[in-house]
């Protein structure tokens, strides 16, 4: 079955750090784009970076550029998202999800009703 697992989200003070882990099975994870995104009760599901199926540039919101970092292990079927210098902005639950397309813009950031699979969540909770 298709399964996509996130973990790694928590409780955490301002200005601290996380990595997410999304670990994927079931599907031929090399041939498929990976976006995280995040979602506040209430508020649309916004995307957060993404990568495309190659190993190519991560793409970055801007509210979260600079700060984190997206990466992929192939060998591993398991996408990253490292998240430092948290601010309480950032609370939210964060998703990975995958996309079966060879395309690996930006573009990828703002379609999340296009992705194929996604996992269930984990929560991340900034706060002092």
């Amino acid at each position: 079955q298709v399964q996509l697992v996130e973990s790694g989200g928590g409780l955490v003070r301002p200005g601290g750090s996380l990595t997410l882990s999304c670990v994927a099975s079931g599907f031929l994870f090399d041939r498929y784009a990976i976006g995280w995104f995040r979602q506040v009760p209430g508020k649309e599901r916004e995307g957060v970076s993404c990568i495309g199926s190659a190993d190519g540039t991560p793409h970055y919101a801007d509210s979260v550029k600079g700060r984190f970092t997206m990466s992929r292990d192939n060998a591993k079927n398991t996408v990253y998202l490292r998240m430092n210098s948290l601010k309480p902005e950032d609370t939210a639950a964060y998703y990975c999800a995958a996309y079966g397309t060879r395309y690996s813009g930006e573009q990828l950031l703002y379609v999340p009703d296009d992705y194929d699979y996604w996992g269930q969540g984990t929560q991340v909770t900034v706060s002092s």
